[in-house]
């Protein structure tokens, strides 16, 4: 049965256009289920297709710690088949309608989604009601995905230069929080887990009530609505209390170095500053200041150490968008010859200028209509729309932001942007690892 619903205004970015003023908003309507079941629903007719996506809040934040890696294993479990989808016909399903789909999992939450032809919506809705609800977690299908993700890691990680980046960062970053473990997680863990561990996981987090399902494209409000009350209804929530981590990680206090050894040719140097949670005033900030940093070969760190110094061939910083407090990751892989040291310093120095000088006005102004625009362009699929409805309600309860979000961004000034540098980039809140080829190592 239908709870509460809604409409709020009508969106078509016909676009892109950096005054915020000339941009429409986005249509929706949002209601629950009796199980719990957040649904989201956007209309557009521009193309006869439709994507039915599902947002579970659970990500590897959420696992046990000594069964790391569960939630990126679901996302690779859960194409094994169901009650009535045999092995292997999930894709099938999906390819014979002229379809795609995939899927993604991070710290915070794992993502689903087909695209489909308008007409197979049902479809669509079909399948992930089956991995909602009939999933099967057995012993031929884990065993399966666990070479998979074996495989998966030694081609990400172990395998790949600069791949284990992330991993020594954040285990360096956070002595508490769940962020300290990679999604990926431990091949240990994985291999230590029975059939029964497996199943419990399903059983708490893949649930109706901890779940969002974002359906947007060619469809009809009232049709999709029935279909989408026929297929996850009589889904039955989960009674009991949803694990979400309360750990709040202290202050690094002090800088933390290190120095890894690794299947690269040139060095780096990796610096991981510890930010606010996403959707806080100081994120905007933060994000914005990183932006200034490394967006575009315009940008201060490209323009300063590629450019005009050469002394690096590739750099970059962004902030991630987590749930709980995080990291900002800057990075810059030395030109041939070029010391670390030297390579690091004027790194700093690029930070220490955003913290002791305020932008100009043209910079300033150059900075949001990069944020401007970014905004326009993330929404302007029905994929984007889909899944940034599903993001806003899961992390924020509120769907709207896809429409007010940039007002966030747009109230970042000049002095917020000099303050966060000073407060969360300096030298006692990081971790900085220089990156070495093995062939150096003592």
């Amino acid at each position: 049965m239908l709870k509460k619903s809604f409409w709020l205004t009508v969106l078509g970015f016909l676009g892109m256009s950096t005054a915020y003023g000339q941009m429409n908003q986005i249509q929706y309507q949002e209601f629950d289920l009796d199980n719990g079941l957040h649904v989201i629903l956007h209309e557009d007719h521009t193309t006869p297709n439709v994507i039915v996506s599902v947002m579970y809040h659970v990500g590897s934040k959420n696992e046990n710690p000594e069964r790391t890696g569960f939630a990126h294993f679901f996302e690779h479990l859960l194409f094994e088949g169901s009650e009535n989808i045999k092995r292997g016909e999930f894709d099938d399903y999906i390819s014979a309608a002229g379809g795609t789909n995939n899927a993604n999992t991070s710290n915070d939450r794992t993502f689903y989604y087909e695209l489909l032809p308008s007409n197979q919506l049902e479809l669509g809705l079909w399948l992930e009601s089956e991995r909602m609800l009939h999933a099967k977690v057995q012993d031929i299908g884990i065993e399966t995905q666990r070479q998979v993700v074996k495989e998966e890691r030694r081609q990400r990680i172990d395998n790949r230069p600069y791949g284990s980046i992330l991993e020594e960062s954040m285990k360096r970053a956070f002595k508490k929080h769940p962020y300290k473990w990679s999604v990926i997680g431990s091949m240990e863990h994985l291999e230590a887990a029975t059939e029964s561990d497996y199943k419990e996981f399903y059983k708490t987090f893949y649930c109706p009530n901890n779940a969002v399902l974002s359906i947007a494209g060619d469809l009809d409000l009232v049709d999709a609505k029935e279909l989408v009350e026929k297929y996850f209804g009589a889904i039955p929530s989960n009674p009991n209390p949803i694990y979400r981590p309360d750990i709040v990680e202290p202050p690094l206090e002090k800088e933390v170095r290190d120095t890894i050894y690794d299947n690269v040719q040139l060095p780096a140097v990796i610096q991981t500053y510890r930010i606010p949670a996403a959707g806080t005033p100081d994120y905007y900030a933060v994000s914005m200041l990183a932006k200034l940093l490394s967006d575009g070969e315009s940008s201060r760190l490209n323009k300063t150490l590629v450019d005009e110094k050469q002394l690096a061939v590739f750099v970059g910083a962004f902030p991630f968008n987590l749930e709980d407090p995080g990291v900002t990751l800057a990075f810059s892989i030395a030109n041939q010859g070029v010391s670390l040291e030297e390579l690091e310093r004027n790194m700093n120095l690029e930070f220490e200028k955003a913290g002791n000088e305020l932008l100009g006005d043209k910079e300033f102004q150059k900075l949001r209509n990069q944020v401007e625009a970014e905004f326009v362009t993330r929404n302007s699929s029905i994929a984007g729309i889909a899944e940034s409805l599903a993001n806003y309600n899961m992390y924020y309860g509120d769907a709207n932001l896809i429409n007010t979000e940039i007002d966030r961004f747009l109230k970042v000034t000049k002095e917020d942007i000099q303050r966060v540098a000073k407060k969360y980039f300096n030298k006692n809140n990081r971790v900085v690892l220089h990156y070495l080829p093995k062939s150096l190592q003592p």
